[in-house]
C-alpha cells in the first residue's frame, strides 16, 4: 500500500520511512493532511463569521435608524445613566449598541417586548419605539429604560433586567414620590412585578414592594439628622 508524502505529495511504497523525494514524513492516502484540516476550519470559522455580519447587517439595514432630535434624547438619557454610577452599561450603550426607530424584519415577526424598547441580543441593536419618545417625563425615565435595554445588551433575560432597574431606580433618582403618577412608573411597575414576583412579597411595605425599606434606609442615611 503506498503513502503519500505530506511535504511534496509524491506517492512512496509503504515500507519506505520517509519520502525519497524530499524526505517529508508519510501518511496513508487516506490520511488527510495536517494543513488540509486547518485550512478547512478556518473556512468553517470565516464562513460562520460571514452569515452572522451578514444576519447583523440584515437587521441593523431593514429598519430606520434615530432622527437627530431622537439623538439628542437618547445622548442625554445616556448621560443620566453615566452620571448616576453606571459606567458599564453607558459604555455599552454608547459604544456597542445600535439604535433605530422602527422594527427590523426579525422584531417584525416576534411579539413586542413592551410598550417602550426591544433588544435584539447578541447584536446590540437596540429598538426604540415611538413611546420611548412620547411617555416619558423626562431624561431619568428615558434612563430608566435604556438601563433595562443595556442588562438585556449583556445578555441578561426579562427578570434579571426588570430585577435590576427597579432595585437600582433610587440610584437613578427614579423614585415613588417623585413619578408616582408617571404612566411609565406605573407601566414598569406592573411589568416588574410580573416578570419579578418575589421582591412585592412584602405586604408591611409601601405597596408590598420588598425594596422599599431598603431604598428608604440608604436614603434616610444619606439626609442630615434634625
Amino acid at each position: 500500500m503506498s503513502k503519500k508524502c505530506s511535504n511534496c505529495d509524491r506517492l512512496n511504497v509503504e515500507r519506505v520511512a520517509e519520502c525519497v523525494s524530499c524526505g517529508g514524513h508519510l501518511r496513508s492516502i487516506d490520511e488527510p493532511k495536517h494543513g488540509s484540516i486547518k485550512r478547512r476550519a478556518l473556512v468553517c470559522i470565516l464562513v460562520s463569521f460571514g452569515v452572522l455580519a451578514a444576519f447583523h447587517l440584515s437587521l441593523v439595514f431593514s429598519a430606520k435608524p434615530l432622527t437627530g432630535e431622537q439623538y439628542v434624547l437618547v445622548a442625554d438619557a445616556i448621560k443620566h445613566v453615566e452620571i448616576s454610577g453606571f459606567d458599564r452599561e453607558a459604555f455599552l450603550l454608547r459604544n456597542v449598541s445600535t439604535f433605530r426607530s422602527t422594527d427590523n424584519w426579525l422584531n417584525s415577526s416576534v411579539a413586542k417586548e413592551n410598550a417602550y424598547a426591544a433588544t435584539n441580543f447578541p447584536f446590540g441593536i437596540v429598538t426604540l419605539y415611538s413611546d420611548f419618545f412620547a411617555y416619558p417625563s423626562d431624561d431619568v425615565e428615558r434612563a430608566a429604560i435604556l438601563l433595562h435595554e443595556a442588562k438585556h445588551v449583556q445578555g441578561m433575560d426579562e427578570h434579571d433586567a426588570y430585577g435590576f432597574v427597579w432595585r437600582n431606580r433610587y440610584k437613578l433618582g427614579w423614585t415613588r414620590e417623585r413619578y408616582l403618577d408617571s404612566p411609565v412608573w406605573q407601566n414598569i411597575r406592573k411589568q416588574t412585578r410580573d416578570h419579578v414576583p418575589e421582591i412585592f412579597t412584602c405586604p408591611e411595605f409601601e405597596a408590598s414592594d420588598c425594596t422599599e425599606t431598603k431604598l428608604h434606609s440608604s436614603i434616610s442615611g444619606l439626609l442630615p439628622t434634625p
